[in-house]
């Protein structure tokens, strides 16, 4: 009884947080009219100040996703998905941080659009996604996806996943501007 007595005698502290404790990086002037390239590129930039000289991957991976959501229009889901085992020790991708609604959290390699690229190594631009062989529906409203493998040291480490509700949504520049992106991310997650 003293020490449950002692628990509920402790003082709280609270500390009010300084005003910028994020550097202010949540104001980003987002044109939604610039060409996707000046956008991509802000993105870019956006995503390098962030992560630079964070080593905590899975923070990284939800300022990531949080920058995709808010700079990228027409998305119904940005996020990550981590290379992990499945219970037979095999490989599988892992749910990581995200924006969206709530999506599968295991996917076997080679299955979807998501595990093609994580076992193809290479980015996956999809205009209509029920027309994917082997597609897994997380949500049924999206239309079109955009998979760009993220690659350390030769391995496939993880994918940056995009799904719009618009059909034929994402072209060449969507797929070189998220080819940038995991590129930065490979030693950063």
């Amino acid at each position: 009884m003293a020490k449950r007595n002692a628990v509920r005698s402790r003082k709280i502290v609270v500390n009010p947080a300084p005003t910028d404790y994020h550097g202010g990086m949540d104001n980003f002037d987002i044109d939604p009219t610039a060409p996707k390239a000046a956008l991509y590129a802000e993105l870019l930039t956006a995503a390098d100040a962030l992560t630079a000289g964070e080593p905590d991957g899975t923070a990284n991976m939800a300022n990531i996703s949080a920058l995709l959501w808010q700079f990228l229009p027409g998305l119904n889901w940005a996020g990550f998905y981590r290379m992990g085992r499945n219970s037979a020790g095999g490989d599988e991708l892992i749910l990581g941080p995200f924006q969206g609604k709530a999506a599968c959290i295991r996917i076997p390699l080679n299955k979807g659009v998501c595990g093609m690229a994580a076992s193809t190594g290479e980015i996956q631009c999809v205009d209509d996604v029920h027309a994917f062989p082997g597609h897994i529906a997380c949500d049924a409203d999206s239309r079109s996806e955009l998979v760009a493998p993220i690659v350390r040291d030769g391995a496939v480490i993880a994918v940056i996943d995009l799904d719009s509700p618009i059909p034929s949504r994402f072209d060449r520049e969507d797929s070189a501007g998220l080819d940038a992106m995991a590129r930065l991310l490979a030693k950063r997650i």
